[in-house]
């Protein structure tokens, strides 16, 4: 199985508390949906700038999944709550060094 890392764009901090705790009871039902996937379900990302190349939008936050290609690991990312925040998931191949 390779490892995947999982790049969040976009979506956006709930405004009421309630918001909040509906997002992150959505986003530990996806965890809980991808069981064994998970090798680091990782962290929002806070304030961040990038250095040369071009900007896109700004990564949000991130996830290291396990899968058997990367056709699994897109099929796993559709699942993402911040999908339905219309944000999206940037899936890259990690590879050993």
């Amino acid at each position: 199985m390779a490892k995947y890392l999982f790049v969040y764009h976009g979506g956006g901090m709930a405004a009421t508390e309630e918001e909040r705790n509906e997002a992150m009871a959505k986003w530990g039902q996806w965890a809980q949906e991808l069981g064994d996937h998970v090798i680091d379900f990782g962290a929002p990302i806070g304030e961040s700038r990038s250095v040369g190349g071009e900007n896109g939008s700004r990564a949000t936050g991130y996830s290291l999944i396990e899968a058997s290609s990367l056709d699994e690991a897109e099929q796993l990312a559709g699942g993402c709550p911040i999908l339905a925040a219309g944000g999206s998931v940037e899936i890259g191949e990690t590879l050993a060094m």
